[in-house]
């Protein structure tokens, strides 16, 4: 009896332990914390299509946009460089700003290795202090204003004592050799030479970082 009894608590404890299990690899369960970046295919214009075609993400997804996650009072915001300049927005409105056919976000989020992981504080603290530059329309490093990528990847240099945490690449403007039109277009209204082969950074090239892992879709 003693042998009967002790096997059915060992098997409601394993069937405890597995429902648990079960619960927390639910998508519905995860959460985001603070640092997290929010890779985002977005669709909202021909330069996010020229972006994503110049440029290759996490499993080839393409991706013209990123975000840091901030979380103050339980309230989860994303700071971004976007066409407004830097500043904050709510999860829900990135969120909402680009969805697939399922109605799904086209989000993926990474997350800084555990090696990087305490770097975030400081890098939220920089980012905070950016909000109200402009947006960088000529995506050059160094000249005081950001775009999405270059945001993020000046935040973690800043609190690693200006050590790269995310690597500059040269960037390209072509596709299969050849600059886009769109491309063309957009620096010559900005009367600027294409900075073709130029330090920068792009949210697909960040997301294939070897110092972030891909933790969650929002596509799925």
């Amino acid at each position: 009896m003693q042998i009967q009894n002790n096997f059915w608590i060992y098997l409601v404890a394993l069937l405890v332990i597995s429902t648990a299990i079960f619960h927390l690899n639910k998508p519905d369960n995860f959460r985001l914390r603070n640092g997290d970046l929010l890779f985002q295919d977005l669709d909202s214009s021909p330069l996010c299509d020229a972006i994503e075609q110049v440029t290759s993400g996490f499993n080839n997804l393409k991706f013209s946009h990123v975000g840091i996650v901030i979380i103050v009072k339980n309230n989860t915001y994303i700071l971004e460089a976007f066409s407004n300049g830097v500043d904050t927005i709510t999860l829900d409105q990135f969120l909402n700003r680009s969805l697939n056919h399922k109605n799904k976000p086209k989000v993926v989020v990474g997350r800084l290795i555990k090696e990087y992981s305490q770097l975030i504080p400081k890098a939220i603290e920089v980012g905070i202090s950016l909000i109200g530059k402009q947006y960088d329309e000529e995506f050059k490093i160094n000249n005081n204003k950001f775009y999405c990528s270059e945001l993020i990847y000046n935040m973690f240099l800043k609190a690693n004592k200006n050590h790269a945490v995310f690597n500059l690449q040269p960037m390209t403007y072509k596709h299969q050799g050849k600059t886009l039109d769109t491309w063309l277009t957009y620096f010559k209204n900005l009367n600027i030479p294409i900075p073709e082969n130029e330090p920068g950074i792009n949210p697909g090239g960040m997301s294939l970082s070897k110092k972030i892992d891909i933790i969650y879709n929002y596509m799925d």
